[in-house]
């Protein structure tokens, strides 16, 4: 058998990267974050008064995060398109990021036709992979260096304690650990941490659930929900069955609020669990960026989650509720 080499020197790099955060810690004193639920106003003013009769829009620092979310994801589907172009003009190999994007919606498509069937395959999966990869991009996003912690400085508002802050050059501060007047309003803060993102995504998800369940039944697909077939030829079995189909209606309705909470609330404990360990551990900077890999961990699970309860929800859409599931077979 062949002898694996050691590689004692990366135990050094670990203690190296341990203490030289110690020591920039001590200089550098981290500051605990502020954690609020709602997306922070970059500016006090609103940039429509009353936009479509909904009240005022402000710029919150999701909305920058949800634009350059978008086009980084166009430039990458742009050259990944661009990669296979070429592949097909060449040799018929990809490679780069166009072979990285293949093998990816390869793997989508292949688990979308083994739970839905080939038949309601090509239905299912652009929505499947659209949210998935669309989920998992946001969730990492918000782990670059920089994401929540480079803002706008605001005033406190009045009874919340703030941090004073130093000058440290033009118009750039930085906060100590000394109580003040200020708070930081970050430039860019993951949109999976805030609950209108999921909520909307939760809300597209169930709709497009029911348009599958119609394009693959028609109508009778309102018989999950309205099942009176039985009714007047088995009085107490038909309306055991319209019980039934009203507490499936109740469940639809359940998955907006199970979808979206299940994601904000995952990503959103990443965030108080991350500024909890750096609060208490203060200069020791190596278990912090622990927690990071494991709030990485959780935003690949939670988008694949997502994507997959989708996939799936829409798959058992496309099949026969009850008599009209026997009568198929």
């Amino acid at each position: 058998m062949e002898k694996e080499t050691r590689r004692p020197w990366r135990r050094w790099v670990v203690l190296a990267l341990m203490i030289a955060g110690f020591i920039l810690g001590g200089i550098f004193i981290p500051v605990q974050p502020e954690i609020l639920v709602a997306p922070e106003k970059l500016i006090e003013e609103p940039l429509f008064e009353n936009f479509f009769g909904t009240g005022p829009l402000y710029l919150v620092n999701t909305l920058p995060t949800l634009a350059l979310t978008i086009i980084l994801l166009v430039v990458i589907s742009f050259f990944a398109n661009l990669s296979l172009k070429h592949s097909a003009h060449t040799d018929l190999v990809p490679r780069g990021i166009g072979n990285l994007m293949e093998a990816i919606l390869e793997i989508l498509y292949n688990l979308t036709e083994g739970s839905a069937g080939e038949k309601y395959a090509r239905m299912i999966f652009p929505w499947f992979a659209t949210i998935m990869v669309y989920v998992l991009f946001a969730n990492l996003l918000k782990l670059i260096p920089g994401f929540e912690s480079i803002g706008v400085i605001h005033h406190a508002p009045q009874g919340q304690v703030g941090h004073a802050k130093e000058l440290i050059g033009g118009h750039w501060y930085l906060f100590t650990s000394l109580k003040g007047e200020y708070i930081l309003a970050p430039f860019l803060r993951g949109i999976s941490v805030d609950l209108n993102f999921t909520f909307a995504l939760a809300v597209i998800s169930v709709v497009m659930i029911q348009v599958v369940g119609f394009r693959a039944q028609g109508f009778g697909y309102l018989s999950k929900f309205f099942n009176t077939k039985r009714m007047f030829k088995v009085p107490f079995f038909g309306a055991m069955d319209f019980l039934v189909g009203l507490l499936e209606l109740i469940s639809e309705f359940s998955k907006i609020l199970s979808f979206a909470f299940r994601l904000f609330g995952n990503m959103f404990a990443g965030i108080v669990l991350v500024a909890i360990v750096a609060g208490l551990l203060g200069r020791i900077s190596i278990l912090p960026a622990m927690i990071m890999l494991f709030e990485l961990f959780v935003g690949v699970i939670q988008a694949f989650v997502f994507g997959m309860l989708t996939m799936v929800f829409m798959a058992q859409a496309t099949q026969g509720h009850g008599e009209e599931h026997a009568e198929a077979h």
